[in-house]
């Protein structure tokens, strides 16, 4: 594996939609001693709170937290961005880039449209990142094909069913300190900002309320949900929960 090859790739539209949305199973996967990066598509300049530097610096500290071997913005235009040619080379090229096995992405729906856009924007890159006729290039050089094994979608504002929950009871405390990381963007006081969904104080608790739901479906306290877009291979029934 070289520099900058992964495990796993989270690519998500905003700063902070892969803590929210799977902050834990990404804690889990580097406690496991896999390699894991983060790619946010925009900078979230158009967020109700902060602004889009704010975020950059929030997103930079909330990886140190993770502990993630890479992360950057890939700079989309927040709101804007559609699923063209244009935005799918640049993912392409992110994904050769780092050749990851399995990608995180965003839900396939939810409340925001960035969400379900910049899922299907990942999931469409996926595939053609394998095709060898389609040219990317990175650093000056050209760049072969790589298509990821599998993509897991997280499950965010709307509730969807879950396909696979991965167990981030032992990563929950990890998870809120990479959230508090996005200091801008909930619960304070003190802040004469405009309110948000997720700067109300109910958020961070009903976001602790899905994960306890979604625990109980496997019979663990914690649970980090995600839908998949083929049957999840397996090996041995008796290690299934």
């Amino acid at each position: 594996m070289s520099g900058e090859e992964l495990d796993i790739l989270c690519i998500t539209a905003h700063p902070d939609d892969t803590e929210i949305g799977m902050g834990g199973t990404v804690l889990r996967h580097i406690h496991l001693g896999h390699r894991v990066g983060v790619v946010d598509l925009t900078v979230g300049e158009l967020g109700t709170r902060g602004s889009g530097e704010l975020r950059v610096l929030e997103a930079a500290a909330a990886a140190k937290v993770l502990g993630v071997e890479v992360r950057y913005q890939l700079g989309l235009p927040d709101g804007f961005f559609e699923v063209d040619e244009a935005n799918l080379l640049k993912v392409v090229a992110v994904l050769r880039r780092h050749r990851p096995r399995v990608v995180f992405t965003n839900a396939v729906r939810d409340r925001h449209p960035d969400h379900g856009r910049g899922s299907r924007l990942v999931s469409r890159a996926c595939f053609l990142s394998g095709l060898r006729r389609i040219a990317t290039g990175h650093a000056g050089n050209p760049q072969e094909a790589w298509r990821p094994q599998a993509v897991y979608h997280c499950i965010q504002d709307r509730w969807i069913d879950p396909d696979i929950v991965f167990d981030v009871t032992d990563f929950w405390e990890g998870k809120m300190k990479a959230l508090a990381c996005f200091k801008s963007q909930f619960y304070d006081p003190k802040s004469t900002e405009p309110v948000s969904p997720i700067s109300v104080p109910e958020f961070l608790p009903t976001l602790e309320g899905r994960a306890l739901e979604t625990g109980r479906l496997i019979g663990v306290k914690y649970g980090e949900g995600f839908t998949v877009e083929r049957p999840v291979g397996v090996d041995d029934a008796l290690k299934l929960r």
